[in-house]
């Protein structure tokens, strides 16, 4: 019996040692199967932000917005670094960018319910836009305005450039910045970003040619388009 028990060790030892990798995987998994821990980390893929910014953003008490990020920072999905008092969260890197990306691409193909609950979030119009290379030529050739109605902050944390920077909750009063005639090509975080919806109707209810970037900054950076950052002139 001792000689079967030596025989069968190596073996199991193996397995163990599988079963504590595929676990180490489900980790991660774990701490991305809350929707609201997903909504913080597209939030981050803007840019750096305070915990209290992030709670206020994405519609959290304090207390509940510190414990989904902890949860992301043991598993390695964010960092944090310390300004006094305040604790700033960052994405650890711009593969989480590219996975939360990904999730959504996948989850948007093959989970039968994210098309209607994408329909019911975003309206009408989800089917319209023009893709990235398109926005990169006509920019290019003068032919377009680029508009971003992200909150300030993400603008400067990095745009595309050129683009003027009217957030959202304020382009009904300052309408008459965007010139007369011009066509505006609206952005704002993501392929599921409402800004830009909410801003192409308004601008359209209000005589403008207004169009979308068929996603926005996030998949803009990962495709290696040029960014500017800095502050707003």
């Amino acid at each position: 019996m001792a000689k079967r028990d030596t025989i069968d060790s190596p073996s199991q030892a193996r397995a163990q040692a599988k079963a504590r990798l595929y676990e180490a995987f489900a980790a991660s998994g774990k701490a991305l199967a809350n929707g609201k821990r997903l909504e913080l980390l597209d939030l981050l893929t803007q840019g750096e932000r305070t915990v209290e910014a992030l709670a206020v953003a994405a519609g959290l008490n304090l207390t509940t917005a510190s414990a989904h990020l902890q949860t992301l920072k043991h598993a390695g999905f964010v960092e944090t670094r310390r300004d006094g008092v305040r604790v700033h969260y960052r994405l650890a890197g711009e593969d989480i960018a590219q996975l939360f990306a990904l999730l959504c691409k996948v989850a948007g193909a093959h989970q039968a319910a994210v098309p209607a609950a994408r329909d019911a979030y975003l309206g009408a119009g989800g089917d319209s836009g023009i893709t990235r290379e398109q926005l990169r030529k006509q920019a290019a050739a003068g032919h377009v305005v680029v508009l971003d109605v992200r909150p300030v902050h993400e603008y400067e944390a990095g745009h595309i450039p050129g683009a003027v920077s009217i957030p959202v909750e304020e382009l009904a009063e300052r309408i008459n910045e965007l010139p007369d005639g011009a066509e505006i090509v609206v952005y704002c975080r993501g392929e599921h970003c409402a800004l830009a919806y909410d801003a192409v109707r308004l601008l359209t209810d209000r005589g403008r040619r207004a169009v979308r970037l068929n996603d926005g900054m996030l998949e803009w950076r990962l495709a290696e388009m040029p960014v500017d950052t800095g502050d707003l002139a």
